[in-house]
């Protein structure tokens, strides 16, 4: 039954679920991509658990909340990079200003960089822990 209300909204409604969401997102190509996931959790969630009394509604919604994470992780990425090519401009900097305080071990540099703030908890003990396999 849910897959049948699925495909029928599918090929009845795509168009005005897609205009909805590139009015509300203000960009086609991330309105379609959130449209293709939405259908696709529908087509995974709804044959166990019943299609929504208001299935167009929930797509739209699904779609909307899928392109907000997309957006956010999209501006955290930038932020991160922007904030390591900062930290690799400063490293530049201080490396061409102060050949007599360079650090005579490079692992330990290579582990302080594995660990700055700007990455993720879990990749910053994830590159540690690699570098240290690999050096040692």
């Amino acid at each position: 039954m849910a897959q049948v209300v699925l495909e029928r909204i599918y090929h009845e409604g795509f168009g005005r679920i897609l205009a909805t969401l590139i009015h509300v997102l203000g960009d086609f190509d991330i309105a379609e991509d959130a449209a293709q996931e939405a259908f696709a959790i529908a087509a995974e969630k709804w044959p166990r658990e019943g299609a929504p009394r208001n299935p167009i509604a929930w797509i739209i919604g699904t779609a909307r909340h899928k392109a907000i994470d997309r957006i956010r992780r999209g501006i955290n990425f930038d932020q991160k990079r922007e904030e390591l090519a900062r930290l690799q401009a400063i490293e530049m900097t201080h490396d061409e200003d102060s050949d007599d305080n360079a650090i005579p071990d490079e692992r330990l540099r290579l582990i302080f960089t594995c660990c700055h703030p700007a990455l993720a908890t879990d990749a910053q003990i994830a590159l540690a822990l690699r570098t240290l396999r690999t050096s040692g």
